[in-house]
């Protein structure tokens, strides 16, 4: 085994992996030597990634924005030792927040905020009694300040950084890492789905993923991009807070385009 693989296997979770930066994470794990529960609510996709992978994995079709979900991905575990989850899976209903439904947002809530929180309490235990182990929880730029048009989506994103850095601090000691990964415009599948403009720093989802994997165990929180460490920086210490959001609101009405409606759970 690698030491990677020793010290976050040698099974990882990976939520949300049909696409994009859950993918990228799937393939980038196989490659250092970690086999693979990978978990979205399309098979298809799941198989496909599966059958392209150097390593076992197990793909398990569930609906993370429900409990019973969350309970077949706790139950397929078994006795194998997860030593990584990753919580990527993630719901942005997209347009002013009033004529949202209110069911889009109970979804973001349930799967942005509940699934990952109820993931970390029911996997993280055997990780401390080994004395290794890793979770990595996928935030955003968005969360650093109110987001116009996306309110809710960039709400769900503050609460999983502010549960990394204190997951950070309670594990420290214990061998099982944390960090949340703030991550800024990445080129996945559903950004291209919702806008056809590319935003300053773009990162693809292998960038954001080998960021993310060697700042695990250095700290809580990684911001993946120079240009989007400058921009938090800037929004979250720099601006006075109505600045900040009236920055980002400008800076998002191309990129975040209300007419689409909801980013998919598995984007």
């Amino acid at each position: 085994m690698t030491a990677f693989a020793q010290r976050y296997g040698p099974w990882a979770l990976v939520a949300g992996a049909s696409e994009g930066i859950g993918a990228a994470f799937a393939e980038a794990l196989a490659r250092r030597g970690l086999a693979l529960i990978l978990v979205a609510r399309r098979p298809g996709p799941l198989a496909a990634l599966a059958g392209r992978l150097p390593a076992p994995t197990l793909t398990v079709t569930a609906d993370l924005a429900t409990i019973s979900g969350v309970d077949t991905v706790t139950g397929s575990v078994g006795d194998r030792e997860v030593g990584l989850i990753v919580a990527n899976a993630a719901y942005s209903p997209i347009g002013p927040f009033l004529d949202r439904a209110e069911q889009q947002l109970v979804t973001a809530l349930d799967l942005n905020c509940r699934a990952p929180l109820l993931l970390a309490h029911r996997l993280l235990p055997p990780m401390v009694r080994r004395g290794h182990g890793g979770l990595v929880l996928m935030s955003s730029l968005a969360g650093q300040q109110g987001t116009p048009r996306i309110a809710t989506y960039a709400a769900t994103k503050a609460f999983l950084a502010v549960l990394a850095e204190g997951l950070w601090a309670e594990l420290r000691g214990s061998g099982v890492d944390v960090i949340g990964c703030v991550a800024g415009a990445v080129s996945t599948p559903g950004l291209a789905r919702r806008t056809t403009r590319r935003a300053p720093g773009t990162r693809t989802p292998d960038q954001v993923v080998a960021a993310t994997l060697r700042r695990l165990g250095r700290g809580p929180r990684v911001v993946p991009g120079p240009l989007s460490s400058a921009s938090a920086v800037l929004m979250s210490r720099l601006l006075p807070r109505r600045a900040a959001i009236r920055l980002i609101d400008r800076a998002s009405r191309d990129v975040v385009t209300p007419s689409y409606g909801s980013c998919d759970p598995d984007c």
